[in-house]
């Protein structure tokens, strides 16, 4: 710095110093003061005026910035992976952000799917506005009809979104009575005092949207899945820009994909598939192509189906689910298919195998899936052979796999050259890694942060994430299905609990599967069952038939006749001693029955079947 710098640097500290002071003094004292200048004078008396008057009792300064609170109350999608479904409440509105679907797992034998549990807003169907999809997945969309059946609200999304809707209220009959609108990004709907923006977010299905929910607390800002795509497939990047104003404007809560938030630096562009896809086509030539991938991921069909027209092959689809999709991604224009391309399953024996791409599900290496048949040798109209070349685009779900290693290995044995490693590039990410989680804090700025979509570990990875870019830990909430979050433009906490959990859906049966139900048919499915049959006479209290044992998925009776024949005679004298000692509640009877059979049989085999006494009267 130089000398003359230096000198007005100082000066002008003396003068700050000494017009400091002189506010102070009149603060406190009053004193008559030389006004130097006229901004001094203004301070001076605006100060002695407000010091003549009565001191108003001043309220502290967080409630003066306390306001109208909005709660947020997840009831899916948080410590799993699936059902995605959040309530926003602020007053006496309330509205829906997804209503998904998760696929059973092990742990539950016979269930077709879970979704949320929906009794929290059945009790508040009066206040819900709407329901709001931030894209077309299944743990996204996959609820609705079931939803819908409870409350029927205005739905709200993006045309490919509405569209893939649409087909599932047709299956459910429910189309013609749902209030369908097609929004677009930068869009904004009102939602009683709340009012929801839409902005453009990449993903790996097309029209995915983040939200940008203002309200009288602030603006919550919820990404919806997301990742940074410079270069995608189809439709503009995500729209870093209004995410920026609004940081800029000041956001008080953040709420933010958390499904990659281990994986460091940026998720893969989708466009790097298609290249992959370029160099097996030309590996392949001379085979039948056939490709495993997510039904909804219409970006990598796409590409796909550029790859087989330059290569002048033919495309099938296989797959119901697979099947539906394309359809309303071509009649949606989402999906660009030259004429001619696509051929009906039953018509491709009449091309050269050379000149074929079957596009199927069954990445994930699921037991009724297409791919899964073929490994199997149980498809009706694919046959694997050494002339096939088999690309699974897809990465295994956590828990999938052995199936998937079980399906691959299958489709070996079978002559099959099998591409599944990740080394190829055939499958990328739509989820954003840690870099991009980054790049969106940092614009956005949030005051509050709540990381969302994923399990407890992820969650708690990207809350640390948010830590390192200056998000105080005090200020993040790390929830759970039924918490009530709220916030209030000072301070976020978790205020109470709601209902939340699973509800299971069998068939067309609807929730009644339960914890109970699930129980038995584990225990039958990992010790089977015994049952005793018996027929006593009403009056007399005589056995007049049995006890007969009947064994299923316990031991094949042919084989174990010696120890059934010692089940009935224990089964025999129980059953009479009950009668000689006047017992005549069947229940105690059954109960009697049940533990001594339990008892002989463990003794004998170390195993615990389901025992079911059956006692007819006549």
């Amino acid at each position: 710095m130089s000398k003359e710098n230096l000198t007005n640097t100082s000066a002008k500290e003396k003068a700050d110093n000494t017009s400091s002071t002189t506010v102070k003094k009149n603060v406190r004292y009053r004193p008559k003061t030389k006004k130097t200048d006229s901004v001094k004078e203004q301070k001076t008396e605006a100060v002695t005026t407000n010091q003549n008057e009565p001191k108003p009792r001043q309220p502290k300064k967080t409630q003066q910035q306390r306001k109208t609170p909005i709660k947020i109350i997840p009831l899916g999608g948080l410590n799993e992976i699936g059902k995605n479904f959040t309530c926003f409440e602020c007053s006496n509105d309330i509205f829906i952000v997804d209503c998904g679907l998760a696929f059973p797992d092990s742990e539950m034998p016979g269930v077709d799917i879970v979704i949320p549990d929906f009794t929290y807003v059945e009790k508040n169907k009066d206040k819900i506005r709407g329901i709001i999809i931030t894209h077309g997945h299944e743990d996204h969309i996959g609820g609705i009809p079931y939803l819908l059946k409870k409350v029927n609200v205005p739905i709200y999304g993006t045309k490919l979104s509405i569209g893939l809707v649409e087909g599932k209220l047709k299956e459910h009959g429910l189309l013609n009575s749902a209030k369908l609108n097609i929004i677009v990004p930068r869009q904004t709907v009102k939602m009683g005092c709340m009012a929801v923006e839409f902005i453009r977010v990449n993903h790996s299905i097309p029209d995915a949207v983040g939200l940008a929910i203002h309200s009288p607390a602030g603006v919550v800002i919820h990404t919806g899945d997301f990742k940074v795509d410079y270069t995608p497939i189809e439709g503009g990047i995500i729209d870093l820009a209004r995410f920026s104003e609004l940081g800029n404007k000041g956001v008080l809560a953040l709420m933010s994909d958390s499904t990659n938030s281990e994986r460091k630096g940026f998720a893969t562009s989708e466009s790097k598939v298609g290249e992959s896809f370029a160099r097996l086509f030309l590996q392949a030539e001379g085979k039948r192509i056939i490709i495993a991938t997510f039904a909804s991921n219409i970006h990598r069909v796409q590409q796909i189906i550029d790859n087989a027209v330059h290569f002048k092959r033919k495309v099938a689809i296989f797959g119901r689910s697979m099947i539906n999709v394309m359809g309303k991604a071509v009649e949606l224009g989402y999906l660009k298919v030259p004429d001619g391309v696509i051929i009906d399953i039953d018509n491709m024996n009449s091309y050269p195998s050379e000149q074929i791409v079957l596009i199927t599900t069954g990445s994930q290496g699921e037991p009724m899936s297409a791919l899964t048949r073929m490994a199997m040798n149980d498809h009706r109209k694919v046959t694997i052979t050494s002339h096939d070349f088999i690309i699974i685009s897809a990465t295994p779900i956590p828990g999938n796999e052995k199936l998937v290693t079980r399906v691959v290995n299958e489709l070996m044995k079978s002559g099959a050259h099998v591409i599944y490693e990740s080394m190829y590039d055939v499958h990328v990410s739509g989820h954003a890694c840690q870099e991009e989680q980054k790049l969106l804090l940092s614009l956005v700025k949030p005051k509050f942060f709540i990381p969302v979509h994923g399990e407890y570990k992820h969650l708690k990875r990207h809350a640390m994430t948010a830590q390192e870019m200056g998000v105080p830990e005090e200020n993040i909430v790390i929830g759970s299905i039924g918490n009530v979050i709220e916030m209030d433009g000072v301070e976020i906490k978790v205020t109470s609990q709601v209902p939340a959990g699973r509800v299971l859906v069998d068939g067309l049966g609807v929730g009644d599967v339960g914890a109970i139900v699930l129980r038995d048919r584990k225990h039958l499915a990992q010790d089977g069952l015994i049952i005793v049959v018996a027929t006593i006479e009403g009056e007399s209290k005589t056995v007049l038939a049995g006890p007969d044992v009947v064994s299923r998925g316990f031991v094949y009776v042919r084989e174990s006749e010696a120890l059934i024949e010692q089940a009935k005679k224990i089964m025999s004298s129980t059953l009479q001693s009950c009668l000689d000692n006047d017992i005549r509640e069947w229940n105690t009877i059954k109960t009697k029955m049940k533990d001594a059979m339990s008892d002989f049989i463990y003794s004998k085999t170390k195993r615990s079947p389901m025992i079911l006494p059956i006692i007819m009267e006549i």
